[in-house]
């Protein structure tokens, strides 16, 4: 399959997103830390400087990433030069407006101007602004479909001649249900050929994994056993496309493939206020833990996830009493990101 090298446009990142967040406040702070080691002559003296500034950094930072946050919605639909000169607007704003504020208390026990202030401010926006340009450039669509493209490319050759095969052995005993193996298998592939740079609902999720499932069931038989936990899935919740399936694969290749006996996974997905929870488990066999792709498998899901939902997604790995749990938890999103159409 080939990739689509798409122009990468610039754009604001997301003020909403705890990854973004997290480094502008990491950022700023750092920066203050530095500026503060180098006016000094020791480093005991820099980080006391530090303790003191921050007085009036904190308040001023945290003022930004609230009107940051608040305003993000509309910075978004600005063309990017447009919305990089209203963020320097907004924070040389605030700055300005607080050390004005605060200069009977702050600014002048630590013999700083408010021009020296605005300048710092202004400083620390072109670099956090050329920072996240360069991590989007970093994740532009030509990579991140790279990327994608690889996990979509994780469907095991061997499944596919398998599941064909036991398709074949079903035309002549069982015609219809052969026909509906051959659905389900047409449906798997578009699903793995599309776009995978653009969100998918929830329910589609879990009808493309409901069929995976009756597609290793025809192959495993009375060896598999699938139990699903979806009551309470949140069905218009929005995420990456094959983040279900994988897991399911991996549950399947890895948990019930290897035993001798029956093996059940179970399929748990539910909201959590804002969140959305997916649990699968499936049976954990010591002898086959070090199976190749296993981990590379979970590792590539982790980083879709990352490219998606940067810092507010998880995947975490139990493994305890004969069973191997992957959890993950995301955003409850139901709106698309600007630019994204439904799928067809």
């Amino acid at each position: 399959m080939s990739i689509k090298q798409n122009a990468y446009s610039d754009g604001l990142p997301d003020f909403r997103n705890l990854g973004v967040t997290a480094r502008i406040l990491v950022g700023v702070n750092l920066a203050g830390l530095a500026a503060a080691c180098y006016a000094e002559t020791t480093l005991l003296a820099g980080i006391a400087r530090f303790s003191e500034d921050a007085a009036f950094i904190e308040p001023v930072l945290l003022a930004c990433v609230v009107a940051l946050y608040i305003l993000s919605p509309a910075l978004a639909s600005m063309r990017y030069s447009a919305a990089c000169a209203g963020i320097f607007l907004v924070v040389l704003a605030l700055t300005g407006g607080l050390a004005f504020a605060m200069q009977s208390v702050v600014i002048p026990a630590q013999g700083r101007e408010i021009v020296r202030v605005l300048a710092f401010a202004a400083l620390a926006v072109a670099v956090l602004l050329g920072y996240l340009r360069l991590r989007a450039k970093a994740y532009s669509p030509a990579l991140m479909e790279a990327r994608l493209q690889a996990l979509q490319a994780r469907i095991r050759p061997h499944f596919l001649f398998n599941s064909l095969n036991a398709v074949l052995s079903l035309i002549r005993r069982d015609p219809k249900r052969a026909e509906l193996a051959l659905e389900d298998l047409a449906d798997l592939f578009r699903v793995l050929m599309s776009d995978g740079r653009t969100f998918v609902r929830l329910s589609e999720e879990i009808a493309l994994l409901e069929r995976y499932a009756s597609i290793e069931q025809l192959r495993l038989g009375d060896r598999l056993r699938v139990s699903w936990d979806i009551d309470s899935a949140p069905l218009e919740a929005l995420l990456p496309p094959l983040v279900l399936q994988p897991l399911l694969e991996n549950a399947v290749y890895h948990g019930v493939e290897p035993g001798t006996e029956a093996g059940e996974v179970i399929v748990h997905i539910e909201a959590r206020g804002q969140r959305v929870l997916i649990r699968v488990v499936n049976p954990f066999h010591a002898e086959f833990a070090h199976r190749p792709g296993n981990r590379m498998a979970l590792d590539n899901l982790r980083e879709r996830l990352q490219l998606f939902f940067d810092a507010e997604a998880r995947l975490d790995i139990r493994e305890a009493d004969g069973r191997f749990e992957v959890e993950i938890e995301f955003p409850r999103i139901t709106e698309r990101p600007a630019g994204q159409a439904e799928t067809p």
